[in-house]
């Protein structure tokens, strides 16, 4: 009995928060910031270029299928290498990881702006997306090695005011850099982006994982640790509360070509309309979520979550079935259902890496892969089926909710306290 006592102590010990003080003398929302610009940078490279997508196929000759080829080879770069991002912070601490990442990722970038064909834009884009996402995943585990779960709920929802922001602003960003500057100054904006994230990572970014904590990367231990995470119905689960609701969220941001100009008769200068409402709500409910830590029970206020998107998400669908698509109502469903979402994704995401406490980077890569891949499902097989019709789109977004409340009634109470 003393001995497991001992080892419950030691372990204890090891997974316990570093208090961030130590590490971090500056403002906390500037480590906010900075760990939210990180998460933002692998879902940021996405959505710039969606705008550009008539312009490089007119400019490298490139069909419809090859272009789309270079969403699902970033995607799927993304998704394999996600799978290991969080390892290997485990295993030679945050800071390496972070940094090795992000430089790759602005030297592809380079190389997706030189591309003078369309085999070699796949080519770097591959590259981009096998380094883009190293910034999301260790970010995560940076906040859980320096918080306890009270205040990484708070830091979690400051950098989800970033992540939400990301996928709205994206392509305003990227419709305006190649209407005036063509497409290939996309990405040496993304390039630049990462030069200037690996410079303030150089300088302000510090080592959370003390060595005694780290992991063994040999492929016996490493596996085992795939294995357990992986056969936990517990952990697959909460990925799907994660990853499912903001899929249909995503999939309005993936199709607002077809639904804002064609469905909804907006001219492409009035898509802001759109973005900015998305981006205000992302960031109240992100905002809510920080404020309410500490104080609301953590299955209630994702309860609470969970019944604003269904709300908004079968009252779009009851919307569109009765009326036909019109900017006058069909904007304000699609922005309060990301209200709903910021509400709770923290809490998820704080609960995903508690259930493995000593490998909360392999955690983290998990949940982001496993993520990856579902939206790379949602990117190249949902929304081309379904952005043509409004009622579709509808119905769709409405599932991917539905199945993500699904997921949460089932593992709510496999959970520790």
């Amino acid at each position: 009995m003393a001995r497991m006592e001992s080892t419950r102590a030691y372990t204890a010990r090891l997974t316990a928060p570093v208090h961030y003080t130590t590490h971090w003398s500056r403002p906390r929302w500037m480590l906010a910031a900075l760990l939210g610009s990180l998460g933002t940078l692998g879902p940021f490279a996405v959505d710039t270029y969606l705008p550009a997508f008539t312009g490089i196929a007119t400019s490298l000759a490139a069909s419809p299928l090859q272009m789309q080829q270079t969403l699902s080879a970033y995607l799927l770069g993304i998704a394999v290498m996600n799978l290991f991002h969080g390892a290997l912070s485990d295993g030679f601490g945050r800071r390496p990881v972070i940094l090795a990442g992000i430089g790759v990722f602005a030297l592809a970038s380079i190389g997706c702006a030189l591309a003078d064909n369309i085999g070699t834009l796949v080519a770097w884009r591959v590259l981009q997306g096998l380094s883009g996402g190293a910034g999301m995943v260790v970010a995560r585990a940076i906040v859980r090695d320096l918080f306890d779960a009270v205040d990484a709920q708070r830091m979690m929802s400051q950098m989800t005011l970033f992540f939400g922001v990301a996928p709205a602003l994206a392509p305003l960003i990227g419709g305006v850099l190649f209407v005036h500057l063509g497409w290939a100054s996309i990405f040496w904006f993304l390039a630049g982006v990462g030069l200037l994230l690996w410079l303030s990572c150089a300088a302000w970014l510090p080592e959370t994982l003390p060595s005694e904590r780290r992991q063994s990367l040999r492929i016996g231990p490493l596996l085992r640790g795939y294995w357990d995470l992986l056969g936990s119905a517990r952990f697959v689960t909460l990925v799907m509360v994660s990853v499912l609701p903001f899929n249909g969220f995503f999939l309005y941001v993936l199709s607002s070509p077809e639904w804002l100009g064609t469905h909804l008769r907006l001219e492409p200068t009035q898509f802001f309309v759109y973005f900015v409402m998305s981006i205000a709500c992302v960031m109240t409910g992100a905002w809510v979520c920080g404020r309410l830590a500490g104080r609301v029970p953590k299955r209630r206020q994702i309860r609470w979550g969970f019944q604003i998107m269904a709300v908004t998400a079968f009252g779009n669908v009851a919307l569109n079935l009765a009326f036909d698509a019109h900017a006058a109502w069909a904007l304000l469903p699609v922005t309060l259902y990301a209200f709903g979402w910021s509400l709770m994704t923290p809490l998820v995401t704080v609960m995903l890496l508690d259930l493995s406490p000593q490998r909360r980077g392999l955690a983290s890569s998990l949940q982001t892969g496993l993520g990856a891949a579902i939206n790379g499902i949602v990117a190249g097989v949902i929304a081309p089926a379904v952005m043509h019709d409004t009622r579709s789109l509808a119905f769709a977004a409405a599932a991917l909710s539905a199945c993500g409340l699904l997921a949460w009634l089932w593992v709510r109470h496999r959970l520790p306290e």
